[in-house]
């Protein structure tokens, strides 16, 4: 992938290698850390002086930025391929539980979902994230496997709730009962 710089010049090769290091310690930083992080512990971490990380992102929150967008996009393109599957309702609630159990494991994401409307200069991934994960709710309503009366937005409300559950539950070393308890409540009564 070529990448340029904030004046749209192409990078050299010794710059984007330097700058796919810095996103690469980041995002190893921020998943255990979030923004917490200091830069100067990402730059130790990808073999660089701090210089070079604010050459390539000018603040904190923009190199957080830029791994969260790469994170969620992840996300969005793991919500397209669920939206294809034979069983909408199978689908869905896999996909639901990827998402809890794999941003439980990443701050950077907890933090992410959790500023909803929050995104600092971006919002294409968050409008990502919504629209996919409004075509699998949909779907599965129309098998019959979700509540109709459930939005997209709640949707969303109901993923932060359950990513704060189920890290308690870890960090409590308990199962998640919890998720079975929202699983229920979302799909239809019988």
């Amino acid at each position: 992938m070529t990448t340029k710089n904030a004046s749209g010049k192409r990078l050299r090769a010794d710059a984007q290698r330097n700058r796919e290091r810095v996103l690469a310690a980041a995002q190893e930083l921020f998943a255990a850390e979030g923004l917490a992080v200091p830069l100067d512990d990402i730059a130790r971490r990808a073999g660089v002086g701090p210089g070079t990380v604010y050459r390539h992102f000018p603040t904190k929150e923009a190199l957080f930025e830029a791994v969260v967008v790469e994170r969620i996009q992840r996300m969005v393109e793991e919500a397209r391929d669920h939206a294809t599957a034979d069983d909408p309702g199978r689908a869905f609630y896999d996909y639901f539980q990827r998402v809890i159990e794999h941003a439980a494991l990443n701050k950077d994401i907890c933090d992410a979902l959790e500023s909803t409307g929050q995104q600092p200069r971006t919002a294409c991934p968050e409008n990502d994230f919504n629209n996919a994960i409004g075509t699998l709710l949909e779907r599965a309503q129309q098998a019959g496997a979700v509540r109709a009366d459930v939005t997209t937005a709640e949707l969303r409300s109901l993923i932060v709730g359950a990513l704060t559950m189920y890290r308690r539950a870890v960090a409590e070393q308990r199962p998640a009962h919890e998720l079975a308890v929202l699983y229920a409540g979302l799909r239809p009564a019988r």
